[in-house]
Parts: C-alpha cells; structure tokens; sequence
C-alpha cells in the first residue's frame, strides 16, 4: 500500500528572510558565537516579550539550567517541577544538582496545580519543614500557568520563579496579577526554545529573558565559559560553552520577524480544529478565560478510546502524524525516586491525551483530512472493543 504524502506534526515555515541573513553571515565571516546578529536577536526578543534583558542560548534546556543555578538551584536545594512536561525540564533542574519535587497537573490548563503547591507549602512552612527554593513552573502546550499562588509564594517566602516558556512563545494573561504580561516575563527568569518544532526556530537555540540586569549579565557570563573580559583566559567560575552561533541568530531574527503571522495561524488553526471535531467525543484544547493562549500544539483528550498509542498508529497509516503527550516526569526511570504533589492528573492526561498537526502553515485542506483520520480510527476502535451479552 502506498501511502500519501505524511501531514507533519510541526513544520518550519521558513518563509521570511531567513536565506537573506543567513547569507549576510556567511559574507562577512561571523558564523560562530561571535557576530553582531546575537545581540540584535537579544535585544529584539527581549522587545517582542515585553523583557528588559534577553540572553541567547544554544538550546531551551540550556537556558533553563543557567536560570535555575542562578535563581538559587543546587545542592541541598530543593526545585519545584511541573510533573507533566517534557523531561527537559526536570533535566535542568537536575543539572544543578538539586533535589526535584514533582507537581501535579490542575484540569483546567494541564498545568501545574499552583493553588495545591501554594497550600502545601504554607502548610509545611508552619510546621517547620522545608519547602522550595525555586518553582519552575511549564507554560504547557502554549497556555499560561495560573501565576498568582506563585507570586504570593515569592511574596511570603522568597521562592524564585523560573518559568519554562518553552512551548508558549506569543501567549499572555488577560485578567489577575499578570494581565497584559507575556509569558516569561512575570518570574525571576523566562526561558524559551527555537527548536524546529517551536513557534519561532533557529534551528535550535533558546533565551532567557528577565527585568534584572544584573542577572542578565550573570547569565550571559556563565553561557559563555564564565571568562572574565580581560582578553585573556581568566575564568572566575564554572561555566558553560552555551552560546548561540551568529548563524542560528540569522535565522531566529528571520522568524521572529514573522511572529505575529505565526501566532495569528495557530490560533486561527485552533478555531477551525475546534469547528472541525465538534462532533467527536474529545475533550478540546484548555483555553481560560484570563488567559491567551499561543496553542503551539493543537491536543486534545480522548474519551472512551482504550489505546492512544494505538490511535495515532492508525492516524499515521492514514497519513497523519499525530502524537502522544508525555508521560508524566513521576514515572520516568530517572525520577522515579523523587518526592511528588498528587500525580493522578497528569497520568489521565497522559493516558488519553494526543497532539494533532500544527504546523504553521498547515492547509486548510490537511486540517479536514486530520479531523477525518481522527473520526475514522477512533470509530475503529471502538467497533474493536468486545460488547456484553
């Protein structure tokens, strides 16, 4: 059986000046880590964000572990985790060598259950046990985590905020404490990827954004290498090789120029999915009233289907990537030991949740062809199951 051509998970679309500034770099023979366009792309980011500072990295999980060391993780500290992410996340905070604490999603947005976390905390604070340090908090899938039991956590107790914006570029809060922020601007540190999948890509590469400048100069000295500017080789503490090269700058400037298009086709992708599969037994994409979401990967949550894995292999035999979420960090064998808050709603979301294509500049046409795949191995599915009698 010959199949069609495959409808991707997420695409680049590369349709700005990305070959233009690319071959700028190449003529004037900065590639590397040195070369004016990382510092435009910096200083660019930081104003499309809404940030004071932006540091450039070589990828989102490099960004996340110089944040976290310098919002306080390390040894004997303790780290705060979204449980349900992708296990970059836990990864960084793992570098630092603190010890992780794994939170529970809240159903509402997939993301970490901030009010439980908030009770929690209090509550072992009065009884004189310890509590974090740092919260790294995971804008899931491109939707705002609710921030204000955080805030008053770092009010009340002085506990950074790391907030993991990886996959929620462009998103923002309309109502509360953070309204009119965009994500990763309202903790300690902000920290985004340009992975190829990601709504801006430079190939690889990440940011960390934040308002203090002086953590900004930390962080640009420890990405690269910790080498004081003396023009000799004289480091004053561990650092980390986690440049960006001027070229993969070159490229995110070429994308961050299309943002706005970028952000405009996801939502309106999201739209029309929701039109699409009204007649199907899902459970749609989180969007809270207080927040505007960036809807980076279309997901939803399936009901009554017994094997998700089974479902988007179906898809695939149709010509759709789909994919499963992640399991959560909880079950995954290098953190299985560590302490956790709940976890029974990240394992249901994991257990019956799938991410549909959404590429940017997915075709009408590929949407319906989506939705058609879904319907069909979903009905599949269920005429599989035995019945009683």
């Amino acid at each position: 059986m010959t199949l069609r051509r495959e409808i991707p998970l997420a695409e680049p679309s590369l349709a700005g000046n990305e070959e233009r500034y690319v071959l700028e770099c190449l003529s004037s023979g900065y590639i590397s880590s040195a070369g004016p366009l990382v510092r435009r792309f910096e200083q660019e980011f930081a104003e499309a964000v809404g940030a004071s500072h932006a540091v450039a990295c070589v990828n989102g999980t490099a960004a996340l572990h110089v944040a976290l060391r310098l919002a306080g993780a390390g040894p004997e500290r303790v780290v705060a985790v979204s449980t349900f992410s992708f296990i970059a996340s836990a990864n960084a905070a793992h570098y630092t060598g603190a010890n992780l604490w794994l939170i529970d999603s809240e159903t509402t947005t997939w993301n970490m259950n901030t009010q439980m976390l908030r009770d929690e905390v209090i509550l072992r604070a009065k009884l004189g046990k310890k509590i974090p340090d740092v919260v790294e908090v995971v804008h899931i899938l491109g939707h705002p985590a609710e921030m204000e039991p955080l805030l008053e956590l770092r009010d009340k107790f002085g506990i950074a905020i790391v907030e993991d914006a990886a996959e929620a570029l462009g998103a923002s809060w309309r109502t509360g404490a953070p309204s009119g922020h965009q994500v990763g601007t309202v903790g300690d540190f902000g920290c985004f990827s340009f992975n190829g999948n990601k709504i801006i890509t430079s190939g690889g590469g990440g940011m960390i954004v934040t308002n203090d400048r002086q953590s900004a100069d930390s962080a640009k000295h420890l990405t690269t290498q910790a080498k004081r500017a003396t023009g000799e080789y004289i480091h004053d503490a561990v650092g980390y090789n986690y440049r960006l090269t001027n070229l993969a700058a070159a490229v995110g400037l070429a994308q961050l120029e299309q943002l706005p298009r970028h952000l405009q086709s996801k939502r309106t992708q999201a739209g029309r999915y929701n039109e699409l599969l009204k007649d199907i037994d899902l459970e749609r994409p989180p969007a809270a009233r207080w927040a505007r979401p960036s809807f980076w990967l279309y997901s939803v949550l399936t009901r009554k289907v017994k094997d998700v894995s089974r479902l988007t292999h179906s898809m695939r035999l149709a010509g759709v990537e789909a994919r499963r979420l992640w399991p959560p960090i909880h079950t995954q064998f290098p953190y299985r030991s560590c302490e956790k808050l709940g976890g029974e709603v990240a394992e249901r979301i994991y257990r019956r949740g799938l991410s549909l294509p959404s590429s940017v500049g997915l075709h009408v046409d590929d949407q319906t062809a989506v939705a058609v795949a879904l319907r069909t191995a979903i009905s599949e599915q269920r005429e599989a199951l035995p019945t009683n009698g």
